[in-house]
């Protein structure tokens, strides 16, 4: 008999509710009203994974923080700005992403290589340092609901709201929890599009194994958004272990390592559909779900495909079961599709059974088409692959957000 894994959402828990961590978030000048500058800190220096965009343009920020997380595996604190992403800024942007970890090493008297740097923002103007440096020196971290909401606000951009989750689970009788936040609105697309996330947890893992399970939680999480398509400078996610939970330590042959995984899934699969529900301009999330594929990787490609379609987007904007738009992303997703076998749901509406229409209403596809999360459900009937994938629909005010990005 199998077990039952027990990850329950913690309604009242932050980014600060693993033991061991505290955050901070203030105003500094880079942007015009909202917060635009955090730190996320640990007691002691925590184990640390992260992920980065596939955009061959890195931003300095990530060049820093490779750099620091490959002299020891081991992060004190992240320093984050928004409103500028410090992106194509040449050896000047390297240097004030140098000096952004110097002086938050020296504000927290750790070693310079335990400080990650994140930036956020317009690409290709040189950091206002005259701002970002004497505004480290006041950030006072804490770990009260103000703190946390603080710190949520001062990594946005276009975003409409902070992206906040919390998990909770019980390994070697311990009980663990793992928290994070985000950000994420526009030029997002599956391999890490430009979106910050950090997670904190306080379970017991060393780096290399917190990697390995990172990597593979991303690839059927957050690289399985998309709003846009484009893929940006920028950006990562990035988990800090603190050790303080008091269980044994953690690998793929513990028994708890289920309970792990599944807590880890969640959170970053809870912060990727709050990315996708708040795209740029967004309506309406978009959840797809592909079974039936010959490969879990064919039926994530089909996913992907559909959620990414332009067409699909703007008809599930304007309310249109237009399935042919559906069908056509499946064909040209890359994946390996029998054009003679496909089913296909949106919401409760059978539209498609062995690729023959099912005549299906069209007052009850244009109601159901009217909820803010949209379910697309595709059976494509050779095995027994499976996928999901998350965006949201493309409106007007998508392209009025862009046109005026910088102004």
């Amino acid at each position: 008999m199998i077990e039952k894994i027990n990850v329950k959402q913690i309604d009242q828990g932050s980014i600060v509710t693993p033991k061991g961590f505290q955050v901070a978030g203030l105003h500094s000048g880079v942007k015009r009203k909202r917060n635009d500058l955090g730190v996320l800190y640990c007691e002691k220096p925590a184990n640390v994974a992260a992920v980065y965009t596939l955009n061959k343009i890195q931003a300095a920020p990530i060049h820093v923080t490779k750099e620091s997380i490959e002299q020891e595996n081991k992060i004190q604190a992240v320093i984050i700005n928004s409103g500028n992403a410090n992106a194509c800024t040449g050896e000047q942007g390297r240097k004030d992403a140098y000096t952004m970890r110097n002086v938050t090493a020296e504000k927290f008297q750790v070693p310079e290589h335990y400080i990650a740097v994140a930036s956020t923002g317009i690409i290709g103007l040189e950091m206002p340092m005259d701002k970002i440096v004497p505004h480290i020196e006041k950030l006072e971290v804490g770990v009260s609901d103000t703190h946390a909401a603080q710190f949520g606000e001062s990594i946005l951009t276009t975003d409409t709201f902070s992206k906040a989750t919390c998990f909770e689970a019980e390994i070697d009788g311990k009980k663990v929890s793992m928290a994070g936040v985000a950000k994420g609105s526009g030029m997002i697309e599956p391999n890490m599009g430009t979106m910050l996330g950090f997670i904190t947890t306080d379970v017991n893992i060393e780096s290399d194994v917190l990697q390995t399970a990172l990597k593979e939680v991303v690839d059927q999480t957050f690289n399985c958004i998309t709003v846009d398509g484009d893929t940006s400078t920028n950006d990562m996610v990035i988990v800090l272990a603190s050790d303080l939970a008091g269980n044994e330590p953690l690998t793929p042959n513990h028994q708890d390592w289920a309970a792990f995984i599944e807590l880890l899934t969640k959170t970053c699969e809870d912060l990727a559909k709050q990315i996708a529900r708040d795209g740029e301009g967004a309506t309406k999330l978009i959840e797809v779900e592909v079974k039936g594929a010959a490969s879990n990787e064919d039926a994530q490609k089909v996913a992907k495909s559909i959620v990414g379609s332009s067409l699909v987007k703007t008809a599930v904007f304007g309310t249109d079961a237009n399935w042919g738009r559906i069908i056509a992303a499946i064909g040209y997703s890359g994946a390996d599709v029998n054009p003679e076998t496909i089913d296909m749901a949106i919401g409760p509406m059978t539209l498609l059974k062995n690729s023959q229409p099912t005549g299906f209403s069209e007052e009850e596809a244009t109601n159901y088409l009217q909820n803010e999360t949209i379910e697309i459900n595709v059976h494509l009937n050779m095995d027994e692959g499976i996928g999901k994938a998350w965006g949201c629909d493309l409106t007007y005010d998508y392209v009025r957000i862009n046109a005026s990005y910088r102004s």
